[in-house]
């Protein structure tokens, strides 16, 4: 399959773009690269992307799936930008675009952006500064502008932002400059051609080309290359999800949900932690988590609970850890999880500004509190033995629930004040 991230620098009714193996996806972003539908061997072809409106797509996503046997090209926008960063890496760079900027004739990231119609449309309204290099150079050559005014105008057109690049503004700076024969060239041009003068257009059909052709794959990542770090793995367990009873849903919403609702959660805590124990991945000799605490304690039992001393972070992409910890799971805990979604939204909705992560933390703590049915001295012991870092980042997860909870109680409240009214 050929996974093609494609925003207004190709229209959905170009015929490579309808191939039965291609698949359409909208400008790419932070995250899309873990989508569990790109698989080991599969080609990915990243043509535009997000800049301002949402993070953008990361250096380590696309090392992270080179490393898995997919192939990646990159054209025309944000894709010649990363594969210019990255094609030491293996990325496969195509088109004039991607070339310049290996070349170290642009450098900008303006340089492929352009302003996009509103509501999520597609459709660019401006023109990126290389394709109006491009036109500058077409024009240059055919005698229509010297070079001293192409320059001119280059620097010109470069120092307006580029979602206000419109056709409107480049005749504006053609008129300011004394080159309204160029302008006049130019809309000619585009009205015989609307494609006139697209180079990120004519490089991004050239990389869908090339995927379709499947040319032989590049040498690959080379061995060692340093891309499953930290900050990875935490990216890696906030975009993984599983389809379970028809519902997709957030493998770390599904396993902190259990962590702090499932009163029998420390036993599956204590299970997950003797397994780490038995089969470590360093190496070292496996061992009862019994043993090993008597080992390093020199006492049994020792003076700590195993939860204070081993807190080992959790991968998502291991599918026995997450089988384990979601041992105790239910199909009404997952309906559940899936309706303080829909809260969520609601919230989202209906109170401005509201983000999860934006409600009360002492309201949250006393939720905790509640739940838990503890002090506050004991909630730190309490999170560690649920498997959470600390208490904090117990609170930081249960926020995620917090609307949730808020309905139901208010749900509550009312069913019962109902039934006192019909007594």
């Amino acid at each position: 399959m050929i996974h093609v991230y494609v925003g207004p620098t190709l229209s959905r009714d170009e015929s490579l773009l309808n191939a039965p193996s291609v698949r359409v996806l909208p400008p790419v972003r932070h995250g899309d690269l873990f989508d569990p539908a790109v698989a080991d061997g599969d080609t990915v072809v990243i043509l535009d992307g997000v800049y301002h409106q949402a993070p953008a797509l990361r250096h380590k996503e696309i090392l992270a799936v080179l490393g898995r046997g997919v192939r990646v090209f990159g054209a025309a926008s944000i894709g010649a930008l990363r594969a210019a960063e990255l094609h030491e890496f293996g990325m496969l760079g195509v088109g004039a675009v991607f070339s310049a900027y290996v070349r170290g004739d642009i450098d900008g990231d303006d340089e492929v952006a352009v302003g996009q119609e509103p509501g999520g449309g597609l459709r660019a309204l401006t023109w990126p500064l290389v394709n109006l290099r491009h036109v500058l150079g077409i024009a240059e050559h055919e005698g229509d502008v010297t070079g001293e005014t192409a320059s001119g105008l280059l620097e010109a057109l470069g120092a307006v932002y580029y979602p206000q690049r419109t056709m409107a503004a480049v005749l504006a700076v053609c008129r300011r400059h004394g080159a309204e024969a160029f302008g006049a060239w130019l809309a000619e041009r585009r009205r015989a051609d609307r494609h006139f003068g697209d180079l990120k257009r004519l490089d991004a059909l050239e990389a869908v080309q090339a995927a379709l052709d499947g040319p032989p794959p590049g040498p690959g990542l080379p061995p060692g290359t340093p891309w499953d770090t930290g900050y990875y793995r935490r990216w890696a367990n906030f975009f993984a999800t599983e389809k379970a009873d028809g519902l997709e849903l957030a493998t770390a919403h599904r396993i902190a949900y259990q962590q702090i609702f499932d009163p029998q959660f420390p036993a599956v805590w204590r299970t997950h932690l003797d397994y780490l124990s038995r089969h470590p991945d360093d190496g070292s000799e496996g061992v009862p988590l019994a043993e090993r605490m008597t080992r390093l304690t020199g006492e049994h039992p020792g003076p700590l609970p195993v939860h204070a001393v081993f807190r080992p972070p959790l991968d998502l992409r291991d599918a026995q850890a997450v089988a384990r910890l979601l041992a105790g799971e239910t199909a009404a805990d997952r309906a559940t999880i899936a309706r303080y979604e829909v809260c969520n939204t609601e919230a989202r909705r209906s109170t401005p500004g509201f983000m999860p992560e934006a409600v009360d933390g002492e309201v949250t703590r006393r939720t905790l509190l509640r739940l838990w049915r503890c002090d506050l001295g004991r909630l730190e012991e309490e999170a560690a033995g649920r498997g959470f870092r600390s208490s904090a980042d117990a609170i930081e997860e249960t926020k995620h629930f917090m609307a949730g909870l808020f309905h139901d109680q208010t749900q509550a409240a009312s069913a019962k004040e109902l039934a006192c009214d019909a007594m």
